[in-house]
C-alpha cells in the first residue's frame, strides 16, 4: 500500500504524461516553453485570480513574495506554530523575525484569537514592526481567512496564504490560493497537485506585484535577462514539469479532489467515535493533502503507528516537533506554555494513507486495524 500513490496515477495517465514529456523533448524548449504560459493561465482560471507566476518550488514562492514586499530585519511575520519548517524559514532567511502562533485543535490551522494576541504583544513590546501574516492551509483545509483578513485590515498587515497543502480546497466556493494579498502553492510530488520534481506558484490579482515577481524570479530582470534592474533569484519552473502538471491538473479538476473527499467519507464513517477524525467546518471544503487523526496521547499514537507498520500500512507524523522547538529558532526564546495545542498535536496526530486512488476495501482494512487496536487498549 502506498501512502500517496503516484504510481497508480501515472499508470492511469501514462499515455498523456509520456506524450506531454515527449513533446517537450521534441521541441527542445526546456526553459520557458509554451507549456509554462498555458499552465499559468489554467491555474489562475482555476483559482479565480488574475495572475499565476510559476517558480522553482513552494519555498521560493514565499521567499519571492517577502522580497517583493521588502520584508527585512526588524519586521515581524506571524506564522502558525504547527506547520512545516519552510513557512518560518523564509522569514528568517529575509532577516525578519517569525512570531509563532498557536493553532486550533479541531482544524490544525492558525487560531485567529491567538493571532491578534500575538500582534498586540509585538506592538506593546515596541521592538519589531508587524508586517505580514502567513496562515497555512494545513492538510488541505483552508485557514480561517474570514477572521484573519479582518485582523490584517485592522492592523494594516499583508496576508500571504501558504496554500502548499490547500490547493483544491475552498471556503463557500472560493478556492484556496485566492485569499490574502497573495498566495503560494507547492507542486512537490506528494502535494494535492504535484509534479515529478520540484515546482511552485504564486497567485495574485495585483498587476504591479505580478510584474515585480516576474522580474524577481529571473535574476531581477528588466527588459530582458541581460538587463538586471534589481537583485533577484533564479527560480523558474521547467517546461517538462509544466507539461506534466497540465495533464495532472485536468485529472485534478475532473475527479481527484472529489475522490479524496470520497475516501475521507469512508474513513469518517468507520472511525467516527473511535478516534478524533478531521473536522471540516461548515462552508469549507478540503483537498485532503493528508487525512490526520488524533489519538489520546503519544504512547497510543506510537503504538498504533507500529501496528500499522507491522501490517504494511504506511502512516506519517506531521509534525513531530512544533516550530518554536526547532533548533534553528532557539535564539527566539519562546515559552513552551504559549503553545499548548501545538505541543499536544505533535504528540497525538497520525496521518493515514490518502490519495484519489485508494479503494474502499483498502480504507476499510486500515480502519479495521485501528478499531481493533483502540478496542484492545480500552479493555
Amino acid at each position: 500500500m502506498e501512502f500517496r500513490d503516484l504510481k497508480s496515477q501515472y499508470k492511469r495517465y501514462k499515455t498523456e504524461i509520456d506524450n506531454a514529456v515527449q513533446n517537450v523533448l521534441n521541441t527542445g524548449n526546456f526553459i520557458g516553453g509554451s507549456e509554462i504560459e498555458e499552465l499559468e493561465t489554467k491555474l489562475s482560471e482555476y483559482v479565480g485570480v488574475k495572475h499565476c507566476i510559476t517558480c522553482a518550488n513552494g519555498t521560493e514562492a514565499m521567499t519571492l513574495l517577502l522580497m517583493a514586499w521588502d520584508i527585512k530585519e526588524g519586521d515581524a511575520v506571524f506564522v502558525p506554530d504547527f506547520t512545516f519548517f519552510s513557512t518560518g524559514e523564509i522569514v528568517s532567511f529575509k532577516g525578519a523575525t517569525p512570531i509563532f502562533v498557536d493553532v486550533e485543535r479541531d482544524t490544525f490551522n492558525m487560531d485567529p484569537r491567538k493571532l491578534e494576541q500575538s500582534i498586540q504583544k509585538v506592538l506593546n513590546e515596541g521592538i519589531l514592526i508587524p508586517k505580514v501574516i502567513i496562515p497555512v492551509d494545513l492538510f488541505g483545509l483552508p485557514a480561517n481567512y474570514l477572521e484573519i483578513m479582518n485582523i490584517a485590515e485592522k492592523y494594516k498587515l499583508k496576508v500571504l496564504e501558504d496554500g502548499a497543502q490547500g490547493f483544491g480546497g475552498s471556503i463557500e466556493g472560493r478556492k484556496a490560493c485566492s485569499f490574502g494579498d497573495a498566495a503560494t502553492t507547492s507542486f512537490f510530488p506528494a502535494k494535492p497537485l504535484g509534479c515529478y520534481g520540484d515546482g511552485g506558484a504564486i497567485f495574485t490579482s495585483d498587476d504591479n506585484l505580478a510584474r515585480l515577481l516576474k522580474s524577481l524570479k529571473v535574476h531581477g530582470k528588466g527588459e530582458d535577462k541581460y538587463d538586471n534592474v534589481r537583485i533577484g533569484l533564479n527560480s523558474r519552473l521547467d517546461t517538462v514539469q509544466a507539461a506534466i502538471l497540465l495533464v495532472k491538473l485536468k485529472a485534478f479538476e475532473e475527479h481527484e479532489v472529489e475522490d479524496v473527499n470520497r475516501v475521507a467519507k469512508i474513513f469518517n464513517e468507520n472511525l467516527n467515535k473511535v478516534v478524533e477524525i478531521p473536522i471540516i467546518p461548515d462552508g469549507y471544503y478540503s483537498s485532503y493533502a493528508q487525512y490526520t487523526i488524533k489519538l489520546k496521547n503519544k504512547n497510543q499514537r506510537d503504538g498504533l503507528q507500529e501496528l500499522l507498520k507491522e501490517n504494511e500500512i504506511p502512516s506519517m507524523v506531521y509534525y513531530a516537533k512544533p516550530m518554536h522547538k526547532q533548533g534553528a529558532f532557539s535564539t527566539l526564546n519562546y515559552r513552551d506554555t504559549e503553545f499548548e495545542i501545538s505541543n499536544s498535536l505533535c504528540e497525538t496526530v497520525l496521518s493515514l494513507p490518502m490519495h484519489p486512488y485508494l479503494r474502499e476495501d483498502e480504507v476499510t482494512n486500515i480502519c479495521k486495524f485501528i478499531k481493533e487496536y483502540i478496542g484492545n487498549i480500552s479493555r
